[in-house]
């Protein structure tokens, strides 16, 4: 297992396959494990890289999230491309960690090639993202298949995770912290946003938010599948590789 530093605390990362580097991003509540089952879509084609942010799956734990977590786990997504040497990185981040990839791609875009974001909310949380958020989590951990799920990616402290979490997410939410750091406007490197209509973990207006969000960067496309639930990534495992690999090989 690879390890690097990152302000005194040990962040797990892992790499397989050879070829362009492309950095797959976990969500909250996950880690990079959850990307296990997927690895032969991708790793004949590329070198696939996989971290686990600060606080969950094989990193070092934290006493507490931010409140701009996504921004914050930006900043680890750089501290790893450094560690590495690596440049023109793609990146694929799927529901927190879509956030995360794109304020990675926001602060240092001379390391990042493109990126892929799935499964977000994107500019603001959803109307009722806090009380939702309170309900599917205390339902989550009253439910074998969640709370496997859970302790699969975190470990035997998985409600530990899962509880500072939640804390965290209805701390940005309370607060309408901001969800980049710079303008969305400002992105320099060609970005996909995909999702699923069915998806009911996102808001509502879902394809009209990608669409306003493509509005205000040069470079850049939807794909959004007619089925699947959260993430796309996963739900629509075959077709998001294929339209992953057509945007990270075209020219």
């Amino acid at each position: 297992m690879s390890y690097f530093n990152y302000h005194s605390k040990k962040i797990y990362y892992t790499e397989t396959g050879k070829g362009i580097p492309v950095l797959l991003l976990h969500g909250n509540t996950a880690s990079s494990k959850m990307f296990e089952p997927l690895l032969p879509l991708y790793t004949e084609h590329f070198k696939v890289i996989r971290m686990d942010f600060l606080g969950n799956g094989r990193s070092e734990r934290i006493g507490r999230f931010p409140a701009d977590v996504w921004i914050q786990e930006g900043k680890q997504i750089i501290a790893l491309l450094r560690h590495l040497n690596y440049e023109k990185v793609h990146l694929v981040g799927t529901s927190g960690g879509a956030w995360a990839a794109v304020n990675a791609a926001l602060d240092c875009p001379e390391l990042i090639g493109k990126v892929i974001a799935d499964s977000f909310d994107g500019r603001t949380l959803h109307l009722g993202f806090a009380e939702n958020l309170r309900k599917e989590r205390a339902e989550a951990k009253q439910n074998e298949e969640a709370a496997q799920f859970y302790e699969w990616c975190q470990g035997e402290d998985w409600e530990m995770v899962v509880d500072l979490d939640t804390e965290c997410l209805l701390w940005c939410a309370g607060e309408n912290r901001p969800l980049f750091h710079k303008p969305l406007s400002s992105l320099a490197v060609p970005i996909m946003f995909m999702g699923s209509r069915e998806d009911e973990m996102v808001r509502e207006d879902l394809e009209e938010e990608y669409e306003q969000m493509a509005e205000q960067i040069k470079q850049s496309r939807i794909i959004l599948f007619n089925k699947g639930g959260h993430p796309a990534i996963a739900s629509n495992a075959v077709q998001a590789a294929e339209q992953i690999r057509r945007f990270f090989l075209e020219i």
